[in-house]
């Protein structure tokens, strides 16, 4: 099988992926909840996996490119997929596709939770400008009279 060292990266990838999503799970599960101990302690493992994708995707990349010198092709899946015998084309275009959709929900849930993110900080926002609004109001209710002439004028007279 010309391809497996391409597949395993893509299994790699695919497993990573599974992790992170469940991770990112996890993290709007907490900020719906406003758990900032949970969203905190989450954080670092997102990191991680989010470099261990980063990662994945450079030794895939290099793979491909190994794989379409190999081949005389593009390094192009389509190119690559082209190339080989028609069940491991069949296997390498079925994992791309997988990989394709995992990476759209993973779009999807890292969009998911900045939305719920910012909708949180418009919140804390609001809640400061309401509270800080109060004081003002506050502060003026006990504060001295203002002075209809200038206080230089009344020290005079």
């Amino acid at each position: 099988m010309k391809s497996r060292d391409l597949q395993r990266h893509y299994w790699d990838w695919l497993s990573t992926g599974e992790r992170l999503l469940r991770s990112l799970s996890e993290q709007a599960l907490a900020l719906t909840r406003r758990d900032i101990g949970r969203v905190e302690l989450l954080q670092p493992e997102l990191d991680r996996l989010a470099a261990r994708m980063s990662e994945i995707d450079k030794t895939a990349a290099e793979a491909t490119k190994k794989l379409a010198g190999a081949l005389g092709t593009e390094p192009k899946l389509r190119s690559i997929v082209a190339s080989l015998k028609e069940s491991e084309a069949q296997q390498l275009n079925a994992l791309a596709e997988r990989v394709r959709v995992v990476a759209q929900n993973l779009e999807n849930s890292a969009a998911h939770n900045r939305r719920l993110m910012t909708s949180e900080l418009e919140y804390i926002s609001g809640t400061v400008a309401l509270i800080s609004q109060a004081v003002r109001d506050e502060q003026r209710e006990y504060a001295p009279p203002a002075m209809d002439t200038p206080v230089l004028v009344n020290q005079v007279a």
